[in-house]
């Protein structure tokens, strides 16, 4: 199996990450705005949680009223544990059979149309 390298000290499997542009983007794209009113995040998983900015970003975003959509890993412990047991988290597996329908009960569900 071939290695995605970047001259990075992290791996999740075959993937080197790239730490720095996690930062950033976290830092960047999570940051509370006023005018935001849906955040969408793709995704939290292991690569991110690398990152204990981005997991301070998220944390503070879950802990606001604002709405945000975000895929999650499968499977994991630690803070993607954590944001599947909150009370105000509602999950909804993806799959083939579902996946073309999901923008529309999305929208629904967060009262907006696309």
């Amino acid at each position: 199996m071939a290695h995605v390298d970047f001259a990075k000290t992290f791996r999740v499997g075959r993937y080197g990450v790239d730490l720095d542009a996690i930062e950033v983007a976290a830092q960047a794209c999570l940051a509370l705005n006023d005018a935001i009113e849906v955040y969408l995040v793709d995704e939290i998983g292991k690569m991110e949680c690398l990152s204990p900015k981005f997991i301070v970003a998220m944390r503070t975003l879950l802990n606001t009223d604002k709405a945000v959509v975000a895929t999650i890993a499968e499977k994991g412990s630690g803070f993607i544990a954590e944001v599947k047991g909150r009370r105000d988290v509602e999950l909804w597996r993806v799959t083939a059979a579902n996946r073309d329908s999901l923008p529309a009960r999305v929208s629904a569900r967060l009262g907006t149309e696309i």
